[in-house]
């Protein structure tokens, strides 16, 4: 059954979906996208805990981690509450996806240290970013969505790469409907857009 406010799937989706409409600039955000996500984690494994809250201590893989619990952790928290509401089945994998990325960020962190990990980052998110602006400039031909709802496209893009790649490949829906009901309201979002952007055009 459909949600309403700010769980609305439909909306979100279509939202995500108007500005990435074309296959190849959808093929570079499912290559990019959860890169973002791990590499902003990975920096973030530095920041101190919050409210003095103890380390969980560990062994991985026959090495010593200790994860802080700290805004790292509270952005994972976030992001994972927030995917289960949206979708309970889709948003359990997102979920599990976004702890893995954290708990690896965590291990690749205390591998590397601080002084090479955030040029490891850097380098990261400039590649990253570079391909998605290049997959909305060149096969997209409109800006990105995070240019009108920063918020919304930051915290949905990991989880519709997913569900994305979920219905591509294994026909999911979150219910019945669901595919069919977004698809019209991209179609016409999109048709809005380029009607807009005739008129522009003197």
């Amino acid at each position: 059954m459909a949600k309403t406010g700010l769980f609305d799937l439909e909306r979100h989706f279509a939202f995500y979906g108007a500005y990435h409409s074309n296959p190849v600039n959808v093929a570079i955000h499912s290559v990019f996208v959860w890169p973002i996500l791990f590499t902003a984690l990975l920096l973030l494994c530095f920041m101190p805990p919050l409210f003095g809250l103890p380390r969980i201590e560990l062994s991985l893989f026959g090495h010593y981690l200790a994860l802080v619990l700290n805004v790292g952790c509270l952005l994972t928290l976030v992001y994972s509450g927030f995917y289960v509401f949206l979708d309970p089945r889709a948003g359990s994998l997102a979920a599990l996806l976004c702890l893995t990325c954290w708990v690896a960020a965590s291990f690749v962190a205390s591998r590397l240290g601080f002084s090479l990990a955030w040029k490891v980052v850097l380098v990261a998110q400039i590649v990253c970013w570079t391909g998605q602006f290049i997959g909305h400039g060149v096969f997209e031909k409109r800006a990105p969505a995070l240019l009108d709802n920063l918020a919304q496209a930051f915290l949905m893009a990991p989880f519709f790469v997913l569900l994305e790649a979920l219905q591509t490949i294994f026909g999911y829906e979150p219910y019945p409907g669901f595919r069919a009901t977004v698809e019209a309201k991209i179609d016409a979002e999109v048709s809005d857009w380029k009607d807009k952007q005739e008129k522009l055009i003197p």
